[in-house]
């Protein structure tokens, strides 16, 4: 059978290429010697709790309207907060998936869970530190142990073009039908952080408040003609009872803090990945084969690879091309409230979790991703090159115009959490000089 995106909705490859992540595609392959992603042991989540149900440690069960699902999201510490709705056609469940019966997805950190109604299998995305983004399926058919099974189908979307020549994952927006289909030919873009709010979630449904212009909840009834009846009040559902039987999914709700957070949060996942992957190829490449000088035209060595990806890395830690909110957008599934619960917090009860949704996402515009496995396990020269560069920004020795977006408040409480919050923390992040601005 052959699979199409997890996670994405539609239409990605000519709106990756206008983002231009890092240049171009990755041109080592997912099994170069120094990633080995078919082969390596791995240690995502998933992974982990395959073998707790073989041991004899967790024990799933199963549902008659839902399968594993509920279960499953227990097991994974997945809230069901976390919920989104997506109608368009996108899915290798394709055939399933309508307005009224929506694929869903639900979401932490580190794992991505899909779910259709009626459909034979729950979908996982799950994020090892080292390897990237691992996919598995799990057999909707009662089990004496169910387990989780790693399928690299897959990769024949999640491995191209449109995720830059490696296994990722893209959010995308695309007009559709009144039946879910995808119309392309009218407009199709990527989702995620950087992206112009009317250009995001066609093909999703939203609920909450939102006072910006998007594409959620919206259908094309005529191919030639965007439909009339179409107003402004599709952009403040407050639930999704009206849209198809709620009660036969675990939310009523498709939160539109959840989207917003989940866009950002598979940028990141994808250029953590990235990062990891190109310097350790580069790395690789300087000891097995004496790459220490490079001539006119040839490959660069790894010291430039890490400080082009540290340069990146950092920028999108830090929301530098994130677009602006102009209007205040509220969720209304209790997502908000139960992701910055999580923390950690600093001495001042502050935490890069809260969310800001009315000028921009976050309320300190430093990812939280800065604390997950994945960043951790980057190899140790791009991680320090990466605090390095964060320094250099927060700090103000960086002067670029780009970086004015960053106030100097914004500035002192970042380095200020994350001295206090952060594991590993070099010790040149001291208290930032205001002096040092002017």
């Amino acid at each position: 059978m052959r699979r199409t995106a997890l996670l994405v909705a539609g239409g990605m490859v000519i709106a990756a290429a206008a983002h231009g992540d890092l240049g171009g595609l990755f041109r080592g392959g997912p099994d170069h010697p120094a990633i080995q992603y078919s082969t390596f042991p791995l240690r995502d989540p998933v992974a982990e709790l395959n073998r707790k149900i073989r041991d004899g440690k967790v024990h799933l069960d199963r549902e008659k309207n839902f399968g594993y699902l509920r279960s499953v999201l227990a097991a994974l510490s997945v809230p069901v907060e976390s919920q989104m709705a997506v109608f368009s056609k996108t899915s290798f469940q394709a055939v399933r998936i309508t307005p009224r019966n929506p694929r869903t997805l639900y979401f932490n950190d580190s794992v991505s869970v899909g779910w259709v109604r009626g459909g034979p299998v729950v979908e996982l995305a799950a994020e090892d530190p080292r390897e990237g983004v691992i996919f598995y399926t799990l057999e909707q058919r009662p089990a004496k142990m169910p387990q989780f099974v790693r399928d690299d189908e897959c990769l024949r979307c999640h491995e191209s073009y449109s995720t830059l020549g490696f296994p990722g994952t893209r959010l995308g927006s695309v007009v559709t039908a009144a039946d879910g289909t995808a119309l392309n030919q009218l407009g199709s873009y990527i989702s995620d952080d950087r992206s112009p709010i009317e250009q995001r979630w066609g093909g999703w449904y939203v609920t909450g408040k939102s006072s910006v212009q998007h594409m959620g909840n919206r259908m094309v009834h005529d191919s030639n003609l965007a439909d009339p009846h179409l107003t402004d009040a599709s952009l403040t559902l407050e639930s999704l009872k009206d849209k198809f039987d709620t009660g036969a999914y675990l939310s009523p709700f498709s939160d539109i803090a959840a989207l917003m957070v989940f866009e950002h949060q598979m940028r990141l996942t994808n250029l953590l990945t990235r990062v990891g992957w190109e310097v350790r190829a580069a790395e690789y490449a300087e000891i097995r084969m004496g790459l220490f000088s490079q001539g006119p035209g040839s490959e660069p060595g790894s010291a430039a690879v890490v400080q082009d990806m540290a340069g990146e890395l950092a920028d999108a830690l830090l929301f530098i091309d994130e677009a602006p909110l102009t209007g205040k957008m509220e969720g209304a599934s209790g997502f908000a409230e139960k992701f910055a619960a999580r923390g950690p917090r600093d001495s001042q009860g502050r935490s890069l979790r809260e969310l800001d949704l009315t000028r921009r996402l976050m309320a300190y515009p430093c990812s939280y991703m800065i604390y997950t496995e994945t960043f951790d396990a980057l190899p140790p020269s791009v991680r320090e090159a990466t605090f390095r560069r964060l320094w250099a920004i927060l700090s103000g020795a960086e002067t670029s115009e780009k970086y004015a977006r960053l106030s100097l408040t914004d500035r002192e409480s970042i380095v200020e959490i994350l001295s206090e919050t952060k594991k590993g923390l070099p010790d040149y992040f001291q208290p930032v000089r205001r002096d040092s601005f002017h």
